[in-house]
């Protein structure tokens, strides 16, 4: 990690710290490259905030306030006089690259509301792609969090894809509106993607989500989206100070810039010098026996171990249904682990899974989570999470603490979205939050949106790849292995048959494919909600991966990202006749080449490209 900071002397504002002068027009900031400009201001209204890019409006003013024992901060809020810092270091990451830069301006604003004068900040990060706030309320004893009047407003004209809170494991299908007249009839999941007109994207949602219940979006009367607190609407309690999330509005002019965003992470504390280079952190591959056979039969657990191995991939995950196993007087968990020594004496790492009700207390967790530990479990799928209140969310940080404490690895199901903690406790690879193949062949429109807004947000456990015939419905081979290389999860667990992996002409490029990337970029003619093309490195190694929506289309690619030298290219490309087959060829080509491929409805393309020897 290298780290810089650099502190600066506090802003200087005419008056003196929280005088009228001082706001007598917005404060204004800008980012460490000077094209993102936020302005912060109090008035009638109360506060707001705005955010302009190279001098164009990209977030209209907006509401900002928290609710406190019925007293909303930001009415008759006075700004005082901020201080500022620029910060930079960059760390090690795990997804569509291997390095992340976190560079931001760092604005600190006393306020005080009211008669009483009621002491409070603003803490805000001013990023290049992007702006983050938060609030910081120093309280003594118990108080009552009631809400916050956080909102967003964007342009006339903009374009929005979102999930509603229909199910709250943020499991329901993607959808997409006008924002001038959007009016839906449930809540909004965060995050949201926003096209604006003309000028970029925005993706607003929250990060850093500890000591604070999940933040939904609910269109107001003023047609902004307002955070909304769905599973505590009636508040909830918190001693001592109060420190919420980082309302985070984030912005790039291009979808290149959307994917590789590290604002979420970035808003999180590092881990421990204990888990930054834990060798038991190991992201990787894994089978799964759950949409194949549904519960494991334990006679066949071999098999799947073998299975495994022949493909190659690290890990084999044993789901909901080993806790029935017995055998010649040996209780669920000796069977367990013979077949855990079994797998580890073929070089295969064993997850288990776990509903929550055996580790939501303290107590019960640290038990089975050493007894886990034991057997030589490497990790655990935890799932059937509560609705994330206030308490729940806290579960989860509890959670991991513990299983880091125990070295085991994460993966939670039926969960709340991720919000950047992955970087605090890498021990977590990946969570659920999405809907994914395990609910069937998906639409067009939710599979080429996924990867500009719930992959964004983090990575997701999509159990992507089934090329049993009978599960694509309309889908294609290249689609299926296309989603192992745009949907991004260092758990990489694939959701089809072994037996039809090893028989499928695509198995050595299944073989080949890595858990994490080194470098991600979207290639130019992807379009959320149309199509998702990505190329993405690991080592001197290149994948393109492409899923297509509705409609077919013939898409153009240029190869001008590949380093210098002649690469071999084996592409599968959509078969025009049939839906389980490829249309397989192999070149050479070099950066200056290009290529189109026909993409059918509801298809996909897959490259793999590898340098030649000089």
């Amino acid at each position: 990690m290298n780290a810089f900071i650099f502190i600066s002397l506090p802003l200087v504002l005419t008056g003196g710290f929280l005088c009228e002068k001082a706001q007598a027009k917005p404060l204004s900031f800008r980012s460490p490259d000077k094209r993102l400009q936020l302005f912060v201001d109090s008035n009638a209204n109360g506060l707001t905030y705005s955010l302009n890019f190279n001098k164009q409006q990209v977030l209209a003013p907006s509401q900002i306030g928290i609710t406190v024992d019925g007293n909303n901060l930001g009415q008759n809020a006075m700004l005082g006089e901020p201080r500022s810092k620029n910060f930079r270091e960059t760390y090690a990451t795990r997804g569509v690259h291997s390095l992340a830069v976190n560079q931001y301006r760092e604005i600190l604003i006393p306020v005080s509301t009211g008669p009483s004068k009621t002491p409070w900040q603003l803490e805000w990060r001013l990023f290049n792609d992007g702006v983050a706030y938060r609030y910081r309320v120093p309280e003594v004893g118990s108080h009552l969090i009631n809400g916050e009047s956080s909102a967003w407003q964007f342009p006339t004209g903009s374009t929005i894809w979102y999930q509603d809170n229909k199910r709250y494991a943020y499991e329901s299908p993607i959808q997409t509106a006008d924002f001038d007249t959007f009016n839906p009839p449930l809540p909004l999941m965060a995050p949201a993607t926003i096209k604006l007109p003309g000028l970029g994207y925005a993706m607003l949602t929250e990060a850093n989500l500890i000591h604070y219940s999940d933040m939904a979006l609910q269109p107001n009367s003023s047609h902004q989206l307002q955070a909304f607190f769905h599973h505590d609407q009636n508040g909830w309690s918190q001693d001592g100070e109060i420190l919420s999330p980082w309302r985070v509005t984030l912005f790039s002019p291009d979808l290149n810039g959307l994917v590789n965003s590290d604002i979420i992470t970035n808003l999180c504390p590092p881990p421990s010098p204990k888990l930054t280079n834990a060798k038991w952190i190991v992201p990787g591959r894994s089978t799964w026996h759950w949409m194949v056979t549904g519960g494991p039969r334990l006679e066949a657990q071999h098999q799947w171990v073998d299975w495994t191995k022949q493909l190659g991939f690290e890990y084999y995950l044993i789901d909901e249904g080993w806790s029935n196993w017995q055998r010649d007087g040996l209780d669920q968990w000796a069977c367990l682990k013979e077949v855990v020594d079994y797998a580890r004496s073929q070089g295969v790492g064993i997850w288990a899974w776990v509903h929550t009700k055996e580790v939501t207390k303290p107590s019960n967790r640290l038990a089975y989570f050493k007894k886990a530990k034991e057997i030589g479990l490497v990790g655990l799928k935890i799932d059937f999470m509560g609705p994330p209140n206030a308490v729940w969310v806290q579960w989860y940080d509890d959670t991991l603490r513990d299983a880091a404490a125990t070295e085991l690895m994460v993966d939670f199901h039926g969960a709340v979205k991720p919000t950047g903690r992955e970087r605090t406790w890498p021990n977590e690879l990946t969570r659920e939050a999405i809907r994914g193949r395990e609910m069937g062949k998906l639409s067009g429109l939710h599979d080429t949106t996924l990867p500009f807004l719930r992959f964004v947000q983090g990575p997701a456990d999509y159990t992507p790849t089934d090329f049993r015939t009978e599960k694509l419905r309309g889908s294609s081979w290249a689609r299926e292995l296309a989603q192992a290389i745009v949907y991004t999860s260092p758990f990489l667990c694939l959701s089809g048959d072994p037996a039809n992996y090893l028989a499928n002409p695509s198995l050595d490029l299944l073989k080949a494919l890595p858990p994490t990337w080194d470098e991600t970029i979207v290639l130019p003619g992807s379009e959320i909600g149309q199509t998702a093309a990505f190329a993405r490195r690991k080592g001197q190694e290149w994948f393109i991966g492409i899923v297509n929506g509705h409609d077919a289309r013939s898409f153009p690619i240029s190869l001008q990202f590949l380093g210098k030298g002649s690469y071999q290219m084996d592409k599968l490309a959509d078969s025009p006749e049939r839906g389980d087959a490829f249309n397989r060829t192999q070149n050479t080509v070099k950066s200056s080449d290009s290529l189109g491929v026909a993409l059918r409805s509801e298809g996909g393309f897959v490259a793999h490209l590898r340098p030649l020897t000089r």
